[in-house]
């Protein structure tokens, strides 16, 4: 009778073993699947961001592009009022041809060159553009020497003259000055 005993023990003892197994084996499968679905998840937030990613960078690119194409628009509507001095002027000269002497013909070109010049150079200042000062001692920076002069009036590298006028836009050199400066 001990070996039935055994045996039932035996049977029902392997019975709750594969039973446990079963169900081990079913909470893993639910765990990997649960698992799988998880990357799908994360693989889909992932390629989403991405997405967003490469859509915001594509943004940025054309709106920096935009920016820049149209970064002169300002200045050049600014320069148009001095466009209108210049062809007022034109206008003013071939208007009073007629009835006006050589030298007062001079004058208005000369006035009208005058205030189109001060109208540029306000324009240019409004927007930080002005010209670099030549005098004094001669500043490598901001200064390009193309001779140098006799002077009893001035120091050894020291400008003399100025040849061509230099700008700056706020502290960047846009042009250099082109100075004469004194010999040692």
């Amino acid at each position: 009778m001990q070996e039935n005993e055994n045996s039932s023990i035996d049977s029902s003892q392997i019975q709750e073993e594969c039973q446990t197994q079963e169900t081990e084996n079913a909470q893993e499968e639910d765990s990997q699947e649960s698992l799988k679905n998880k990357i799908k998840e994360l693989e889909d937030q992932y390629l989403r961001t991405y997405a967003d990613f490469e859509n915001t960078k594509k943004r940025l690119i054309r709106e920096k592009d935009q920016a820049l194409e149209y970064a002169y628009e300002k200045i050049a509507k600014d320069l148009l009022s001095s466009i209108d001095t210049l062809e007022i002027a034109l206008k003013s000269i071939k208007d009073s041809k007629e009835n006006l002497q050589e030298g007062e013909i001079i004058e208005k070109i000369e006035e009208g060159i005058a205030l189109t010049l001060d109208n540029l150079l306000k324009t240019l200042a409004k927007h930080g553009i002005e010209p670099i000062l030549a005098s004094g001692e001669f500043d490598p920076n901001f200064h390009d020497a193309i001779m140098q002069v006799q002077s009893d009036t001035h120091k050894a590298g020291e400008i003399v003259a100025e040849m061509q006028k230099g700008y700056k836009y706020k502290e960047r050199v846009l042009r250099p000055s082109m100075v004469s400066i004194a010999k040692a």
